[in-house]
């Protein structure tokens, strides 16, 4: 890993005359880094090894900000940024101005979202995916990367990069990196900052829902693992008895042949939290709460089998957050 300061370059022609070594990995950001980018940063480093070469990008990109949205109050720190960087790991900070990024004013043409963006986040925020879409093409162009790497904190834009990279031809790896979360369990987010004390003790609702649901989800996935080892006789009722799981142990053989695990059950355990916190004081306003197919981030059904993003999005005071667990349906355990 680098100890010394990554290069602070500000033009498109500054970061093309440098010369390539081995692999190029970008981690984009909109600049107030964390942990959570230092992860990103880290992993991009031990991807492009020692020979290869981590730039990252900060650019609070006014495309992806709809009106009476922050981007005044969005935190802009480059000096504390290029610290961060360069313990993680970059070689160089990409920190060009909005007129390097559009030259000719706002463009034209831009990279469209589709149906896809114009869900869950994509409804409460109108125009933003396309906003976002536009600036990473426009990026992935000026910083001619091999790879690059986002967080699965933002799983719907990490959705609709992979789909605009294939779907458009991108010669580019994109790679997914685990949320980073603080020791309770709130996800690591440049507005947590904006938090109050008792705004934050709220917002712990957002994680402490998902984790319910992912909870949920574990308990039945394991109750249908352990009735499809029991053989289908009056053991396999006991057994299940055993589980606490009266209601199933009645019907063994319904359960060991019933859907791989009920989407309804997991949102309604994520929303039990979640309606709690919006009696608390400040009170968490939901936006939505959403079990989704991560293909198309469209609602799942009880029948789902593979993969489900469970995520939410709220707003505690001024402050709008988003988390999000990754959970599999049809095989014991989960993943977040």
């Amino acid at each position: 890993m680098t100890t010394t300061p990554p290069v602070l370059l500000r033009t498109a022609d500054e970061l093309h005359a440098r010369v390539r070594r081995g692999r190029r990995a970008v981690v984009m950001t909109m600049g107030a880094l964390h942990e959570g980018h230092a992860t990103l940063i880290r992993t991009a480093r031990e991807i492009a090894g020692a020979d290869g070469e981590v730039v990252v990008t900060v650019f609070v990109n006014p495309l992806q900000f709809g009106a009476g949205e922050d981007l005044d109050r969005y935190p802009r720190t480059l000096d504390a940024d290029l610290e961060i960087a360069g313990r993680a790991g970059a070689d160089a900070v990409f920190a060009p101005s909005v007129d390097e990024v559009y030259p000719g004013g706002e463009p034209q043409v831009r990279v469209t979202a589709g149906p896809m963006g114009e869900r869950l986040e994509g409804a409460s925020r109108p125009g933003h995916f396309d906003g976002m879409l536009t600036v990473v093409a426009k990026l992935l162009h000026l910083t001619r990367p091999d790879l690059a790497l986002y967080g699965q904190k933002d799983a719907q834009q990490l959705a609709l990069i992979r789909r605009m990279v294939r779907d458009l031809n991108f010669g580019v790896e994109i790679v997914g990196v685990p949320t980073v979360r603080e020791e309770d369990g709130l996800a690591l987010s440049s507005r947590n900052r904006f938090l109050s004390t008792a705004e934050r003790r709220t917002a712990l609702a957002l994680s402490q829902a998902l984790f319910a649901g992912q909870d949920r989800h574990a308990a039945q996935e394991a109750l249908r693992a352990r009735a499809r080892e029991v053989p289908a006789t009056r053991a396999r009722a006991e057994a299940l008895g055993a589980l606490g799981e009266s209601r199933a142990a009645a019907d063994a053989h319904a359960v060991a042949t019933s859907a791989p695990g009920s989407a309804t059950a997991v949102r309604d355990a994520a929303r039990l939290v979640l309606d709690d916190a919006a009696r608390a004081t400040p009170p968490l306003e939901l936006d939505y709460l959403a079990l989704v197919d991560p293909s198309d981030f469209t609602e799942i059904g009880d029948d789902h089998t593979g993969e489900a993003v469970l995520a939410v999005a709220a707003r505690v005071g001024a402050t709008r957050l988003i988390d999000n667990v990754h959970l599999t349906f049809g095989t014991l355990g989960a993943a977040s």
